[in-house]
């Protein structure tokens, strides 16, 4: 067990003890989208869905599910993080509704559980605000797209939003 981060002597799961590291600029982006039909992206686009405006729901629950990813994964550490950003990009020709947060914090761990958090949170309130339309939606590609910061160096997988293929 001594390989594993995560356990203790014992073999059972412990949150890693981070106290020894130094602060730095920690900021992560991650992306992922839900595939709707046409009927429902244009009533998305238009702000017609009955339940409101899907975007800008969406994009609170992101942020609020960023701020409380350590309440749902179980090994997070609670952060105080220093910016939210979730944007949204209405691809007409899939149609899709493609969401990207980029989570930004000073501190001793990263924040890419709390970027991909807050994508799949946005991404299941475009689902749920649109579900009464539309039973068939998917929600896919849910990645993290670069991370800066930490002693682990930092991750540029942007080409992997702009294709296909992975």
């Amino acid at each position: 067990m001594a390989d594993f981060t995560h356990f203790n002597d014992e073999g059972r799961a412990k949150m890693v003890d981070v106290g020894a590291k130094s602060e730095t600029e920690r900021v992560a982006v991650a992306a992922g989208r839900v595939l709707v039909n046409r009927e429902t992206f244009a009533l998305i686009e238009s702000g017609g869905m009955k339940k409101g405006d899907v975007l800008g729901t969406a994009q609170i629950a992101g942020i609020m599910a960023a701020k409380r990813t350590s309440d749902i994964v179980p090994m997070c550490h609670p952060l105080m993080l220093n910016g939210i950003d979730i944007s949204f990009n209405l691809n007409a020709e899939l149609p899709a509704v493609e969401i990207r947060a980029e989570v930004k914090c000073r501190g001793v761990t990263g924040v890419e559980m709390e970027a991909l958090t807050a994508v799949s949170a946005a991404a299941l309130t475009v689902y749920d605000m649109c579900k009464a339309v539309q039973k068939d939606m998917v929600i896919e590609r849910v990645c993290l797209l670069s991370k800066r910061g930490g002693k682990s160096g930092d991750i540029d997988q942007e080409d992997l939003w702009n294709t296909e293929q992975r």
